[in-house]
Protein backbone atom coordinates (compact mmCIF):
# COMPACT_ATOMS: atom_id res chain seq x y z
CA UNK A 1 0.00 0.00 0.00
CA UNK A 2 3.06 1.83 0.73
CA UNK A 3 4.42 1.70 -2.65
CA UNK A 4 1.21 2.59 -4.58
CA UNK A 5 0.61 5.83 -2.39
CA UNK A 6 4.05 7.05 -3.10
CA UNK A 7 3.46 6.19 -7.02
CA UNK A 8 0.48 7.95 -6.78
CA UNK A 9 2.01 10.70 -5.42
CA UNK A 10 4.55 10.94 -8.05
CA UNK A 11 1.91 10.78 -10.98
CA UNK A 12 0.14 13.55 -9.52
CA UNK A 13 3.64 15.60 -8.97
CA UNK A 14 4.61 14.72 -12.56
CA UNK A 15 1.09 16.03 -13.80
CA UNK A 16 1.20 19.18 -12.03
CA UNK A 17 2.38 22.49 -13.66
CA UNK A 18 5.94 23.67 -13.11
CA UNK A 19 4.71 27.60 -12.90
CA UNK A 20 8.17 28.92 -12.97
CA UNK A 21 10.25 26.78 -15.45
CA UNK A 22 7.60 26.64 -17.96
CA UNK A 23 6.36 30.86 -17.61
CA UNK A 24 6.40 32.39 -20.60
CA UNK A 25 8.02 36.02 -21.37
CA UNK A 26 6.28 38.52 -21.50
CA UNK A 27 5.41 39.86 -24.77
CA UNK A 28 7.98 43.22 -24.96
CA UNK A 29 6.49 46.55 -26.37
CA UNK A 30 7.07 47.67 -30.10
CA UNK A 31 7.99 45.61 -32.88
CA UNK A 32 8.26 41.83 -31.77
CA UNK A 33 9.53 40.29 -35.00
CA UNK A 34 13.45 40.18 -36.11
CA UNK A 35 14.21 39.10 -38.96
CA UNK A 36 18.23 38.22 -39.17
CA UNK A 37 20.33 38.37 -42.84
CA UNK A 38 23.65 36.72 -42.44
CA UNK A 39 27.03 37.53 -43.85
CA UNK A 40 28.42 35.91 -46.71
CA UNK A 41 30.95 33.25 -46.04
CA UNK A 42 29.22 32.30 -43.50
CA UNK A 43 25.40 31.12 -42.38
CA UNK A 44 22.68 31.50 -40.48
CA UNK A 45 24.00 29.50 -37.27
CA UNK A 46 26.60 32.01 -36.12
CA UNK A 47 23.50 34.05 -34.89
CA UNK A 48 22.25 31.26 -32.51
CA UNK A 49 23.51 32.98 -28.86
CA UNK A 50 21.54 36.41 -30.08
CA UNK A 51 18.69 34.57 -31.06
CA UNK A 52 18.55 33.02 -28.14
CA UNK A 53 18.87 36.52 -26.00
CA UNK A 54 16.14 37.78 -27.84
CA UNK A 55 13.74 34.59 -28.04
CA UNK A 56 14.02 34.81 -24.31
CA UNK A 57 12.88 38.55 -23.63
CA UNK A 58 9.73 37.32 -25.83
CA UNK A 59 10.79 38.11 -29.48
CA UNK A 60 9.60 36.09 -32.16
CA UNK A 61 13.59 35.36 -34.63
CA UNK A 62 13.89 34.33 -37.76
CA UNK A 63 16.71 33.67 -39.40
CA UNK A 64 17.03 33.87 -42.95
CA UNK A 65 19.57 31.49 -45.12
CA UNK A 66 20.23 33.52 -47.94
CA UNK A 67 21.16 31.52 -51.69
CA UNK A 68 23.89 33.83 -51.67
CA UNK A 69 24.11 34.08 -55.67
CA UNK A 70 22.74 37.12 -56.52
CA UNK A 71 21.21 40.48 -54.77
CA UNK A 72 18.19 39.98 -56.27
CA UNK A 73 17.47 35.94 -54.62
CA UNK A 74 19.14 37.13 -51.66
CA UNK A 75 16.61 39.76 -51.33
CA UNK A 76 13.57 37.69 -52.63
CA UNK A 77 14.61 34.86 -49.69
CA UNK A 78 14.43 37.95 -47.27
CA UNK A 79 11.14 39.29 -48.22
CA UNK A 80 9.44 35.51 -48.22
CA UNK A 81 10.75 35.66 -44.43
CA UNK A 82 9.08 39.22 -43.76
CA UNK A 83 5.95 38.20 -45.89
CA UNK A 84 5.12 35.53 -43.03
CA UNK A 85 5.40 37.91 -40.30
CA UNK A 86 2.21 39.32 -38.58
CA UNK A 87 2.90 42.65 -37.58
CA UNK A 88 5.97 45.22 -37.43
CA UNK A 89 9.51 43.90 -38.18
CA UNK A 90 13.16 44.72 -37.37
CA UNK A 91 14.92 43.64 -39.98
CA UNK A 92 19.01 42.86 -39.25
CA UNK A 93 22.12 42.33 -41.35
CA UNK A 94 25.81 41.62 -41.21
CA UNK A 95 28.62 42.27 -43.57
CA UNK A 96 27.08 41.88 -46.77
CA UNK A 97 23.50 41.15 -46.11
CA UNK A 98 23.97 45.16 -45.32
CA UNK A 99 22.94 45.85 -49.14
CA UNK A 100 19.95 43.12 -48.61
CA UNK A 101 18.44 44.58 -46.14
CA UNK A 102 18.86 47.84 -47.25
CA UNK A 103 16.97 46.91 -50.09
CA UNK A 104 14.43 44.54 -48.53
CA UNK A 105 13.45 46.89 -45.60
CA UNK A 106 11.43 48.86 -48.18
CA UNK A 107 8.57 46.50 -47.27
CA UNK A 108 5.92 48.03 -45.61
CA UNK A 109 5.90 45.30 -42.53
CA UNK A 110 9.94 46.86 -41.65
CA UNK A 111 9.47 49.53 -39.48
CA UNK A 112 13.66 49.42 -38.03
CA UNK A 113 17.04 48.53 -40.01
CA UNK A 114 20.32 47.07 -37.59
CA UNK A 115 23.39 47.48 -39.13
CA UNK A 116 25.68 45.08 -37.65
CA UNK A 117 29.08 45.39 -39.12
CA UNK A 118 27.52 45.85 -42.43
CA UNK A 119 27.97 47.46 -45.70
CA UNK A 120 24.62 50.11 -45.94
CA UNK A 121 24.50 51.20 -49.67
CA UNK A 122 22.58 54.10 -50.77
CA UNK A 123 20.44 53.51 -54.33
CA UNK A 124 22.93 52.90 -56.93
CA UNK A 125 25.66 51.56 -55.18
CA UNK A 126 26.94 47.94 -54.60
CA UNK A 127 29.14 46.20 -51.94
CA UNK A 128 32.39 46.55 -54.02
CA UNK A 129 31.93 50.28 -54.94
CA UNK A 130 31.84 50.99 -50.88
CA UNK A 131 34.39 48.50 -50.12
CA UNK A 132 37.04 50.32 -52.94
CA UNK A 133 36.32 53.86 -51.09
CA UNK A 134 37.76 52.54 -47.76
CA UNK A 135 39.41 49.72 -48.35
CA UNK A 136 39.38 46.97 -45.62
CA UNK A 137 42.48 45.87 -43.27
CA UNK A 138 43.16 43.06 -44.91
CA UNK A 139 42.79 41.88 -48.88
CA UNK A 140 41.74 38.30 -48.00
CA UNK A 141 38.62 37.60 -50.62
CA UNK A 142 39.75 35.36 -53.70
CA UNK A 143 37.54 34.45 -56.64
CA UNK A 144 37.59 31.23 -58.12
CA UNK A 145 37.26 30.62 -62.05
CA UNK A 146 33.21 30.16 -61.74
CA UNK A 147 32.59 33.72 -60.52
CA UNK A 148 32.58 32.69 -56.73
CA UNK A 149 33.98 34.56 -54.08
CA UNK A 150 35.66 32.71 -50.34
CA UNK A 151 37.28 34.76 -47.44
CA UNK A 152 41.12 32.87 -47.94
CA UNK A 153 41.29 30.04 -45.22
CA UNK A 154 44.01 30.69 -43.58
CA UNK A 155 43.45 34.14 -43.35
CA UNK A 156 40.08 33.63 -41.63
CA UNK A 157 40.94 33.33 -38.31
CA UNK A 158 42.89 36.27 -37.58
CA UNK A 159 40.99 38.72 -39.90
CA UNK A 160 37.95 37.69 -40.33
CA UNK A 161 37.07 36.55 -36.74
CA UNK A 162 40.35 37.64 -34.29
CA UNK A 163 38.44 37.52 -31.20
CA UNK A 164 37.05 33.68 -31.89
CA UNK A 165 39.39 30.73 -30.00
CA UNK A 166 41.06 28.63 -33.05
CA UNK A 167 38.87 25.31 -32.64
CA UNK A 168 36.05 27.82 -33.80
CA UNK A 169 37.65 29.65 -36.65
CA UNK A 170 39.01 26.59 -38.03
CA UNK A 171 35.68 24.97 -38.65
CA UNK A 172 34.21 27.99 -40.20
CA UNK A 173 37.23 28.59 -42.66
CA UNK A 174 36.82 25.14 -44.09
CA UNK A 175 32.94 25.57 -43.78
CA UNK A 176 32.79 28.65 -45.77
CA UNK A 177 29.13 29.88 -47.78
CA UNK A 178 30.74 31.22 -51.07
CA UNK A 179 29.42 34.32 -52.02
CA UNK A 180 29.47 35.82 -55.51
CA UNK A 181 31.52 38.41 -57.89
CA UNK A 182 27.33 39.23 -59.43
CA UNK A 183 26.23 39.63 -55.70
CA UNK A 184 28.81 41.83 -54.40
CA UNK A 185 28.66 44.05 -57.54
CA UNK A 186 25.03 44.22 -58.16
CA UNK A 187 24.14 48.25 -57.30
CA UNK A 188 21.43 48.51 -54.92
CA UNK A 189 17.80 49.74 -56.37
CA UNK A 190 16.50 51.47 -53.54
CA UNK A 191 17.72 52.42 -49.35
CA UNK A 192 15.22 52.01 -47.13
CA UNK A 193 17.37 53.78 -44.77
CA UNK A 194 16.10 56.89 -45.88
CA UNK A 195 12.83 56.54 -45.29
CA UNK A 196 13.00 54.04 -41.75
CA UNK A 197 14.88 54.38 -38.59
CA UNK A 198 18.51 52.90 -38.63
CA UNK A 199 20.74 51.07 -35.90
CA UNK A 200 24.34 50.10 -36.14
CA UNK A 201 27.03 48.13 -34.72
CA UNK A 202 30.76 49.07 -35.52
CA UNK A 203 33.11 46.41 -34.76
CA UNK A 204 36.03 48.11 -34.21
CA UNK A 205 39.06 45.61 -34.33
CA UNK A 206 36.81 44.74 -37.42
CA UNK A 207 39.45 43.45 -40.03
CA UNK A 208 37.28 42.50 -43.20
CA UNK A 209 35.34 45.91 -43.50
CA UNK A 210 37.15 49.15 -42.61
CA UNK A 211 35.89 50.84 -39.29
CA UNK A 212 36.05 53.73 -40.74
CA UNK A 213 33.79 52.83 -43.81
CA UNK A 214 31.18 51.44 -41.33
CA UNK A 215 31.39 54.70 -39.50
CA UNK A 216 30.80 56.94 -42.86
CA UNK A 217 28.06 54.80 -43.90
CA UNK A 218 25.90 55.02 -40.67
CA UNK A 219 26.70 58.83 -40.18
CA UNK A 220 25.43 58.97 -44.14
CA UNK A 221 22.24 57.02 -43.13
CA UNK A 222 21.85 58.78 -39.81
CA UNK A 223 21.89 55.69 -37.66
CA UNK A 224 21.80 55.36 -33.83
CA UNK A 225 25.27 53.84 -33.73
CA UNK A 226 27.18 51.33 -31.09
CA UNK A 227 30.83 51.02 -31.09
CA UNK A 228 31.91 47.59 -30.31
CA UNK A 229 35.55 46.42 -29.49
CA UNK A 230 35.03 42.85 -31.80
CA UNK A 231 36.02 41.32 -35.10
CA UNK A 232 33.86 41.19 -38.11
CA UNK A 233 32.36 37.90 -36.49
CA UNK A 234 31.01 40.48 -33.62
CA UNK A 235 27.58 38.93 -33.70
CA UNK A 236 29.42 35.87 -31.96
CA UNK A 237 31.97 36.94 -29.95
CA UNK A 238 29.81 39.91 -28.55
CA UNK A 239 26.05 38.50 -29.02
CA UNK A 240 25.03 40.85 -26.05
CA UNK A 241 25.76 44.40 -27.11
CA UNK A 242 24.25 42.98 -30.50
CA UNK A 243 21.49 41.79 -28.85
CA UNK A 244 20.87 44.76 -27.04
CA UNK A 245 21.25 47.00 -30.24
CA UNK A 246 18.63 45.14 -32.14
CA UNK A 247 16.15 44.83 -29.17
CA UNK A 248 16.85 49.20 -29.00
CA UNK A 249 15.82 49.22 -32.56
CA UNK A 250 12.93 47.14 -31.43
CA UNK A 251 11.06 48.93 -28.70
CA UNK A 252 11.48 51.79 -30.51
CA UNK A 253 9.53 50.81 -33.78
CA UNK A 254 6.57 52.54 -34.99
Amino acid sequence: MRMLSTLALAVMALGAPILASAAEPATPSGATNIVIVHDAFTDGSGWRVVFDILSHKGYNVRVVQEPLTTLKADVAATRGVIEEEDGPVVLVGDGYAGSVITVAGADAKVKGLVYVAAFAPDAGESVTQLAASKPEPSDDIRASRDGHLLFDPAKFGADFAGDLISNRTNFMAVSQVPATTAAFTAPAPVAAWHDKPSYAVVATDDRALSPDLQRWMYKRAGSKVTEVKASHSVEISQPEAVAQAIEDAALNAR
